[in-house]
């Protein structure tokens, strides 16, 4: 039986001629290859809250659309740090900057940017919107024209350890001005309000709370306490756990957490009654947003039920946070119905008891000339303000005088309001008037003091002066 040779190279030519078909027939039975949609965020919050948010957002997207999506998450610091990095952006591109959502933050830096019109109005669907209540406590909740809404809400008040307490004799403290007490020297924790939106928060409310006078007067006693300025607000709390402070101005998530970690036993956090706030920590839609249906699907997740559950429960709970607890406040007062055992907050701020009445418009237009006020005569100085508090605390207390002196401020409340409005945009001039606050603190502080390196000083000095003297008495003596 004769068989046909063996021809190779035809076998692979024929190959090579039906590739297109092949590749075609692959591609066209294959399910479509598409690329994932994407979000752009910029964002203060840990990395708990980008981890449980991210993940559970993604899911729900695939559920609710069919298709992926990616979040780019990008942190240039505080609230502060944040607030100043979007408004230089806009100044060089000011029809977007490529970021869909500024996520976190506190609200005061929302109400910046909205008055520079550099977010975009988006109204959640009426199922979701009737939901929230509109203010808490007369703080707005949401903004009216819908550029923003708090995605949750924090509360401040002061961490403090009770094992330290019980150690040293020193009294459990209710109040902010508790901590500008003599007794406090040394024992208290703050981070830098010019690096912390909540810290800085703190600082505004004790001005409101007690006035302009009196709040300085408060805030220079209790700066003079204070260790050592962090500049990170996440850092009191912890140092209050190890004993480190007796006492940190907190906001209540990072209270809460060591709480949570340290035992209720040994941490615990109060929020004093009528001189503090519940406000609503922020998520909006920046101005040219390249993703915008992605932006208000995540604004849309955040604001529902499934997103609340994230900041509310324990972690491990059905619907809840699974890798971190969050520890924070839902802005839907539906959910405090739950179950206790699943709440990781055990406060309902919907019928916390408050009668101080917070100006949030106030607070936004001088939040940079109250920050620059704390660096120049506390933050900035604080080697001679806690000197001079020593020495007075020393002497058996501070008189009514040194009271005046040390609590001196450069400007009213008033005149601080009205460079807030006018000139305080202008580089020049406000580094000048820093510049003259720098050498106002350092005025006060010094006067009346004695620094302790004087003495030694003067030895010296006349330890010269006298062997000056006698190297001349003997270079005369010599030549006679």
């Amino acid at each position: 039986m004769n068989r046909a040779p063996y021809r190779p190279f035809r076998i692979k030519r024929r190959i090579f001629r039906l590739a297109p078909l092949l590749a075609y027939l692959i591609i066209h039975s294959s399910p479509a290859i598409v690329s994932a949609d994407k979000l752009a965020l910029i964002s203060p919050h840990w990395e708990g809250i980008r981890y449980e948010f991210e993940r559970a957002f993604k899911a729900h997207y695939q559920r609710d659309t069919g298709r992926t999506v990616e979040l780019d998450w990008m942190d240039v610091g505080g609230s502060s740090e944040t607030l100043r990095y979007l408004e230089s952006e806009y100044k060089n591109k000011p029809a977007g900057i490529g970021i869909d959502i500024f996520f976190g933050g506190g609200y005061d830096p929302y109400l910046s940017l909205k008055k520079a019109k550099l977010l975009e109005p988006y109204v959640l669907p009426k199922e979701l919107l009737e939901k929230i209540p509109q203010r808490l406590a007369g703080v707005p909740l949401y903004d009216p024209h819908h550029t923003w809404y708090g995605a949750t809400l924090a509360g401040f008040g002061i961490v403090y350890n009770k094992v330290v307490l019980g150690l040293t004799k020193l009294p459990v403290i209710n109040t902010w001005e508790d901590l500008a007490s003599p007794r406090a020297f040394g024992w208290v924790g703050s981070s830098d309000p010019r690096k912390s939106g909540s810290v800085h928060m703190v600082y505004e409310i004790i001005l409101q709370a007690y006035g302009w006078e009196k709040g300085w007067k408060i805030i220079t006693a209790l700066g003079a306490n204070v260790r050592s300025f962090t500049n990170s607000a996440s850092q009191i709390p912890k140092d209050v756990a190890i004993g480190e402070v007796a006492y940190g101005l907190a906001i209540d998530f990072y209270a809460w957490a060591q709480v949570k970690e340290a035992g209720a036993d040994k941490i615990g956090f109060v929020m004093p009654d009528n001189l503090t706030i519940i406000t609503p920590d922020a998520i909006g839609i920046l101005k040219g947003s390249p993703n915008p249906e992605v932006a208000k699907a995540f604004i849309r997740f955040v604001m529902s039920e499934a997103g609340q559950k994230l900041w509310l429960l324990v972690a491990k709970a059905a619907g809840g946070p699974q890798r971190f607890q969050l520890n924070r406040f839902s802005v839907l007062p539906s959910l405090y119905e739950l179950s206790p055992q699943l709440m990781a907050v055990k406060l309902n701020p919907f019928s916390w008891p408050s009668d101080f009445a917070f100006d949030p418009e106030l607070g936004a237009q001088r939040w940079s000339i109250v920050n620059d006020l704390m660096g120049a005569l506390v933050i900035d100085q604080k080697h001679l303000l806690t000197r001079a508090w020593k020495q007075a605390l020393d002497k058996g207390g501070l008189t009514e005088r040194e009271w005046q002196r040390l609590a001196a401020m450069p400007i009213s409340g008033d005149e601080a309001l009205t460079l807030a409005k006018t000139k305080w945009k202008n580089p020049e001039f406000r580094n000048q008037k820093v510049n003259d606050w720098i050498h106002f603190a350092r005025s006060k502080y010094l006067l009346g003091v004695r620094p302790p390196i004087i003495r030694a000083e003067w030895y010296s000095l006349l330890a010269f002066a006298f062997l000056s003297l006698g190297l001349v008495a003997y270079g005369w003596k010599k030549r006679r």
